[in-house]
Formats: C-alpha cells, sequence, structure tokens
C-alpha cells in the first residue's frame, strides 16, 4: 500500500466533496483528466460506476471504477477494473476548518493483461509505480492549493495570508 499525506486549510467536508467528484479529477490530478459518471448516477455512492480518463504524454485512455466507500466527510474510495488497484481518500479533521488529507493506494487484483503488457513496455514511464506515488503528492498539493484559492476567491483567509 502507498500513502501520501498533507494539512490543508479548509473544512474536511469541502475537501471531501472535491475529491469524491470523478468528474473533477483531472483538476488536480497529473494523469486523470476527469470521469463520467454511469448509470444515470450524479454522484458518489457503494457500487456507482464511473469510466475514468487518464493521459500520460501522449497516450490516452479510459478506466472502468466502481465506488467501495462513501463516507462523507471521512472517507472515499473506488476500484480501477484494469489495473486492480484500490484508490482511496482518508480527511480527518485537525481543527474546525483545516483536515489531514490521506490519499492512498492498493492493489486488490493482479491487472489485466493489457496493463501488464503496458507496464512492462515502458511506454507508461520506466518506474511506474514512482511515478504513482510522486503523481499522488502532486494531486495533494493540487487540492491544497486549490482549496486555498477557492477560500481566498470568496473572501476567507487562509494560513499564510
Amino acid at each position: 500500500m502507498d500513502e501520501v499525506c498533507i494539512d490543508v486549510d479548509a473544512p474536511a467536508g469541502t475537501v471531501w466533496d472535491l475529491v469524491s467528484d470523478a468528474t473533477r479529477a483531472g483538476e488536480w490530478s497529473p494523469e486523470a483528466t476527469g470521469a463520467r459518471w454511469r448509470g444515470g448516477a450524479t454522484r458518489p455512492a457503494p457500487g456507482v460506476r464511473f469510466v475514468g480518463f487518464n493521459r500520460h504524454g501522449p497516450i490516452r485512455w479510459r478506466t472502468h471504477c466502481v465506488v467501495e466507500t462513501c463516507e462523507r466527510p471521512a472517507a472515499f474510495s473506488f476500484r480501477v477494473a484494469e489495473s486492480g488497484m484500490r484508490w482511496g481518500w482518508r480527511i480527518e479533521p485537525t481543527g474546525s476548518a483545516t483536515c489531514r488529507v490521506t490519499q492512498w493506494r492498493d492493489r486488490y487484483r493482479t491487472p489485466n493483461v493489457l496493463v501488464r503488457a503496458l507496464a512492462g513496455s515502458g511506454i507508461l514511464g520506466r518506474d511506474r509505480e514512482r511515478l504513482m506515488v510522486e503523481g499522488m503528492h502532486a494531486t495533494l498539493a493540487a487540492v491544497r492549493s486549490h482549496v486555498g484559492h477557492t477560500a481566498r476567491s470568496d473572501g476567507t483567509a487562509t494560513a499564510g495570508d
């Protein structure tokens, strides 16, 4: 299991609302570009499916995902069929308007043949596992920046202002 965490100057519910909306993933992820809810869903709930859109350089692909955990404001997770990875978020309040955000991932089964071939080819990066962890760091930094920017633009102060 890989985990990365960061402290954020925003309430846990605000952060949960952002990271649990798969359609917005492209706003902070270096690889995910967004998603589309399936089956008439318009928001996350356990068992809801979505198609994720991703890119690495010129390579683009889709993933088929299902929400597992959906507990506002504390936890959100989903499984990715193709890679056999489970991705998730834990959000823990650290004050009245601050929280610690942890993004994690673990493997729940072996990836499909195509994913194994792509990983082995190096087309998605020579050290794919390292790239994923670096991407988690970048994602968390972008989430923190996003909620900090949102707080400043609606007139409330953030730490360091």
